[in-house]
Parts: C-alpha cells; sequence; structure tokens
C-alpha cells in the first residue's frame, strides 16, 4: 500500500528498525529513535543497492517520489544513480574549493616561486602592482570566476590615468599569473591572454644621445671639467669609455674588479638579462679606477654616496651633473652613452657581434649568446682600447680629426 502523508506523520519508533515501502523500490526507514529516512532500493550490473534520498519531512512525499523516478531514469540509461550522486556531491565540492581559491592567493603563490631569481627592487616593483594596483580590484573574487572584462577593468585604470606603460606592465603581469594558475590546474583556461591588445599602444622610449664626433667632444671636456662629488666625477669619466648601464655602474663592488687584469665582471644577479657581464677595461679606464680606490678604499661600493658608505650614488646625480654642464634632456642622458658608443662604432664598421656582446643585449638562441659572449672577448678587449684612444683623441678636436678612428 502506498504511503500518504498522514501515515508518514503517524508512524512511530517501536525500539526496532522499520522498513516501510512505497513501491518501485521507494520506502521509509524508520529508525528506533524515530528518524525517518527516504531510501531507494535498486539493482545495477546484477547488485542490490541502496540509495539515500533524504530526510522527511525535509524531503516531501512528492519529492521523494520524484527522486525515485529520476533515479530510474538513470537506470534506463545505463547510469548507476549511486555513483551519479556521488560525482555531483564532488563536482559541487570541487566547485566550492574553486570559488575559495582568490586571485590574490594565486598571486602570492605565483610570486613565491617567482621572486628568488630577481634582485631586491625587481621584487619590490612587481608586489607593488600587486598589491597596490591590481588587489584593490581582484584581490578578493574567486580566480575561476574571473573574464577578460575583470582583468580589463582593472589594468584601464592605469590607462585612464595616461600611464599606458605601467597598463602594459600590469597586463603582462596579469597573463603570467593566469598562465601560471592554468598550468598548475588551478584554472582550466588562461582568460588573461593577450590583454595588451586591447590597451593603447606604448610609445617607444628614445633616450637623447650626442652622435656627432665633435659634439662628444665637447661633452668630454666638460666631464674632465666638471667639478663635484668625487664618486660623480669619476663615474660620469668613466662611463663614456664602458657605455654599461647606469646601475651596473653606480652598483660597481671592488671585489667584481680585476685591475691587474684589466676586467670588470658583473655579477648575473646584477645585470638587467640576469646573466653575468665581462667587461674589458682600457687603460684609461684603468687609471680612473685607481684613482677612485683613493677615495672608497678596495672594499665595497665602488662608488659611494657623500651621505651613506652602504649606499652607491644615484642616477639623478649623474644627470643633475649633465645638466649642469648645460645639457638638457633633449641632447644627453645617461643612458644615452650606450646610445652614443653603439651609433659611433657601427658607423666605423666594427662587427655588430661584438658592439651587442659589449652592450649586453640578449640573443635570441641563448646557447649562441653565450658562445659569442666567450668567444669575443679577445676582439672586444681590442675595440674598446681602440675607443678609449678615440675618445681620448676627440677631445677638443674636429669632425676631420675624428676620423682617424681605427678599423678592425
Amino acid at each position: 500500500m502506498k504511503l500518504t502523508d498522514a501515515k508518514l506523520r503517524a508512524l512511530k519508533p517501536t525500539g526496532k528498525t522499520q522498513k516501510i515501502s512505497d513501491g518501485g523500490g521507494l520506502y521509509i526507514h524508520l529508525s528506533p529513535a524515530g528518524g525517518k529516512l527516504w531510501r531507494l532500493f535498486y539493482r545495477f550490473d546484477g547488485k542490490q543497492k541502496t540509495l539515500a534520498l533524504g530526510k522527511y519531512p525535509d524531503v516531501s512525499l512528492v519529492e521523494a517520489r520524484k527522486r525515485r523516478e529520476e533515479a530510474r531514469e538513470l537506470l534506463g540509461q545505463g547510469i548507476d544513480p549511486g555513483e551519479h550522486k556521488k560525482q555531483i556531491k564532488a563536482a559541487v565540492a570541487a566547485e566550492a574549493v574553486e570559488q575559495a581559491i582568490t586571485f590574490e592567493a594565486v598571486a602570492r603563490e605565483w610570486y613565491g616561486k617567482k621572486h628568488i631569481a630577481w634582485t631586491p627592487g625587481h621584487q619590490k616593483k612587481i608586489l607593488a602592482r600587486l598589491e597596490n594596483q591590481l588587489f584593490p580590484c581582484l584581490g578578493n573574487r574567486s580566480f575561476s570566476s574571473l573574464e577578460v572584462s575583470d582583468y580589463l577593468g582593472a589594468i584601464q585604470k592605469a590607462e585612464a590615468r595616461g600611464t599606458i606603460e605601467t597598463a602594459h606592465r600590469l597586463a603582462q603581469l596579469c597573463g603570467q599569473i593566469s598562465r601560471y594558475a592554468r598550468i598548475s590546474g588551478i584554472a582550466k583556461h588562461d582568460v588573461a591572454a593577450g590583454l595588451t591588445e586591447a590597451l593603447s599602444p606604448v610609445q617607444t622610449k628614445h633616450y637623447a644621445a650626442i652622435t656627432s664626433p665633435a659634439d662628444l667632444g665637447h661633452l668630454l671636456l666638460a666631464i674632465d671639467a666638471y667639478q663635484g662629488e668625487p664618486a660623480i666625477c669619476h663615474a660620469l669619466r668613466i662611463l663614456p669609455y664602458v657605455f654599461v648601464r647606469s646601475g651596473e655602474l653606480r652598483g660597481a663592488m671592488w671585489e667584481e674588479i680585476d685591475l691587474d687584469t684589466a676586467e670588470w665582471i658583473i655579477p648575473a644577479a646584477r645585470m638587467k638579462m640576469r646573466r653575468p657581464h665581462v667587461i674589458p677595461l682600457a687603460r684609461q679606464v684603468v687609471k680612473l679606477l685607481h684613482s677612485m680606490r683613493d677615495y672608497s678604499g678596495s672594499h665595497g661600493l665602488v662608488f659611494p654616496s657623500s651621505f651613506s658608505a652602504s649606499r652607491c650614488i644615484s642616477d639623478m646625480g649623474l644627470l643633475n651633473a649633465l645638466r649642469r654642464m648645460g645639457y638638457g634632456k633633449e641632447v644627453m642622458t645617461v643612458h644615452g652613452f650606450r646610445t652614443t658608443a653603439s651609433t659611433l662604432l657601427n658607423e666605423h664598421g666594427y662587427n655588430r657581434g661584438w658592439i651587442e656582446a659589449q652592450l649586453a643585449h640578449a640573443e635570441r638562441n641563448a646557447i649562441r649568446d653565450a658562445y659569442n659572449r666567450a668567444e669575443y672577448l679577445p676582439e672586444r678587449r681590442r675595440m674598446m682600447q681602440e675607443w678609449a684612444d678615440y675618445l681620448d683623441g676627440l677631445r677638443g678636436q674636429s669632425d676631420q680629426q675624428s676620423a682617424n678612428i681605427g678599423k678592425p
């Protein structure tokens, strides 16, 4: 006899387990304590099985019968209702876990794996971009719920402020985190790919540089005549000879430099491309370094700040010196010495591979890059000495005299 709500309400515990059928395998399991639980008997793959359908009255008689019919439909399709229920439950649990993983959690996990290979300055810069610009918009959001529009909404705030390059940096950062999430199994798709396509293009930044031999000669004379802090003066006099990046020169340590062999080896941690860089030192540079050692000593920083021996001179200190000499930002920059050297050496026929290796520009092929850097060292040593002699010859000379630079 089929059950009714009245019968269900009237059921009383007897101290023993009771099973009251509603037909079609559906029954009420009445516990000795009075609990009323819906159960469904069914057979699958030749085995007798039981499926829990909920507790009465939370699950009504009508709902229990509906669930029985749904189970029958699954059986008709060759699906085990019990296994199907487990799969749904697991999927719901997985979705709940997925929803609990926020963008900030994934980003910090990515940062934790990557930051050990970065310089302290780069670590600080990336963390600041995350904490100040991305976390306020995306930090508490479930990572799996984020769409392209969410990422764009965060990075276009920087674009709206006119900081286009920052917006592009943020887009790249989001892309790296999103790829990490996909590869790590946190997300199924890399939805942050190609974000830069929706941003205004970055205007290429060109550093002003003197490339006229005569003008370069006048600049060198101005640097020689400049009176200022010893570390600033020596750094400015050395920079044209070595054409390294400003930070690489300013952060130079005495333990990196061997004056006897006339070599300066900048460790990978201080290089933009994270590879050690060997710089052959011309006689003129060795002489200037000997002079600088009289001021800074032979340990620690080569160019310490006058305010603190533990801090190097600043880029602004070098730039301000150029400005005091009368060279505005549209004429010459600190970075411009690299452009000056590259332009003139190329114009005078030096091997482009030697020049690129000396500038520490990366090859697309890492193996070839490492090979060329070692292979070109004798050639670069000769080129750097000839360049230094050429600079000395430019001081106060005419354009005609400057053409005497030797060709390899």
